[in-house]
C-alpha cells in the first residue's frame, strides 16, 4: 500500500479540533508538532501540572499537522480534508501540501531509530537487532515496547547512572513506578541480590517480567495494589513530580534506615517541593541533571532504634 502525506499549519484551537476530526474522516495517522522545531524559537512542552502552573506554555501558538493517508483513499487528501473540516466545524478548508510517501521498509525504517545507548563506559542498552557495541560491558537487552523505559529519556540515564554508582554487591533494590523493568533488570545485572519492581500496569508489568528472562535475570514484578513488605537498602522510583510527593511516606516504610532513594521523573523546577515532600523521612540532595530533568537523591535517617531488615 502506498502513502500520502498531508502538511498544514493551523492556530492552537484549531489543530485540536482538525487532529481528531481528521482520523474521524480516514486519515491513518495525525502528529502534532511545533512548526518551529529545530530552530532557535522552538518552544519545549510538559504534560505536568506544576508546569502549567507555573505559567509555562501547554501548547504552541501554531501547530503543524502531518497527517498519513492511504494512497488510494477515495477522494485522495481533498475529500478528506473537507470531510474533516466539515466534522470540525471549521468555516473554511486550510490550507495544505502534499507529498508522496515512498515505499520503504518500515520495520527496518523504524528500528534504524533505535541504536545502542551507552549509560556509562561499562553500561550499554542495546536493542535486540543490534551486536552489542563492547562486548565486556554490562548490556541489557531491551526493545522499544508498550511500557515506559527505553534507556533513551534522560530520567532514566539518570537513575541507571546512580544505579551503577550505589550497588555494590548484594543489595536489596525496589524499582517503584518500573515500567519496561529497565532500571531493576540492570540493578540485578550490577550485583544486586533481590529486586523488586512494582507497577499499577498490568502491561507493564508483563512486559518487565518478559525483559527479565530475556536478559537472564531474576526479579519480582508485582501490581502497586498487591501487599508490599519489605524494607530496601535502595530505592528509585522513575515516575513523576506529583505521584512521587504522595509516594513519600510509603517510599519512606520500603527504605531501610541508612538506605538510598533516588528520585526521577522531577523537572529542575519543581525540585524543591519534592525535597520537601521526603524532608521527614530522608536528607535530600539535588543530583544529576539532565535536559531540563533532575535526579534527587538521599539518605533515610534513623528514627529511635533501626527496623531490622
Amino acid at each position: 500500500m502506498g502513502y500520502t502525506s498531508l502538511v498544514l499549519e493551523l492556530e492552537a484551537d484549531g489543530a485540536e479540533q482538525l487532529s481528531d476530526a481528521l482520523l474521524e474522516a480516514g486519515a491513518l495517522s495525525v502528529s502534532v508538532e511545533d512548526p518551529l522545531a529545530g530552530t532557535p524559537s522552538e518552544v519545549p512542552l510538559y504534560d505536568e501540572p506544576d508546569w502549567k502552573e507555573a505559567g509555562r506554555p501547554s501548547r504552541w501558538a501554531r501547530s503543524r499537522l502531518q497527517v498519513l493517508i492511504a494512497e488510494d483513499h477515495p477522494g485522495g487528501p481533498a475529500a478528506i480534508l473537507q470531510e474533516a473540516a466539515r466534522i470540525a466545524g471549521l468555516a473554511d478548508v486550510p490550507d495544505y501540501q502534499v507529498e508522496h510517501v515512498a515505499d520503504e521498509d518500515w520495520v527496518r525504517k523504524t528500528q534504524a531509530q533505535f541504536a545502542p545507548i551507552a549509560i556509562s563506559p561499562r553500561l550499554w542498552i542495546v536493542p535486540s537487532w543490534h551486536q552489542p557495541p563492547d562486548p565486556r560491558a554490562i548490556n541489557i537487552a531491551l526493545d522499544p515496547g508498550v511500557a515506559f523505559g527505553t534507556g533513551s529519556h534522560a530520567t532514566t540515564k539518570l537513575c541507571l547512572r546512580w544505579l551503577e554508582s550505589r550497588i555494590r554487591g548484594g543489595e536489596t533494590v525496589l524499582d517503584y513506578g518500573c515500567g519496561s523493568g529497565i532500571l531493576a533488570i540492570a540493578a540485578a545485572r550490577l550485583g544486586a541480590g533481590r529486586v523488586v519492581g512494582v507497577d499499577i500496569e498490568t502491561g507493564a508489568l508483563a512486559a518487565a517480567r518478559d525483559n527479565a528472562a530475556r536478559n537472564g535475570v531474576i526479579a519480582e514484578f508485582l501490581d502497586a495494589g498487591e501487599q508490599l513488605a519489605m524494607e530496601s537498602d535502595i530505592v528509585v522510583a522513575n515516575i513523576l513530580a506529583n505521584p512521587l510527593k504522595m509516594l513519600a511516606p510509603a517510599l519512606a516504610r520500603h527504605t531501610r534506615a541508612g538506605g538510598s532513594i533516588a528520585l526521577a521523573g522531577v523537572l529542575t523546577p519543581q525540585a524543591e517541593d519534592v525535597i520537601a515532600a521526603y524532608a521527614p523521612w530522608f536528607d535530600m540532595t539535588p543530583g544529576e541533571q539532565e535536559d531540563g530533568w533532575i535526579c534527587l537523591t538521599g539518605i533515610r535517617r534513623y528514627v529511635g532504634v533501626p527496623r531490622s531488615k
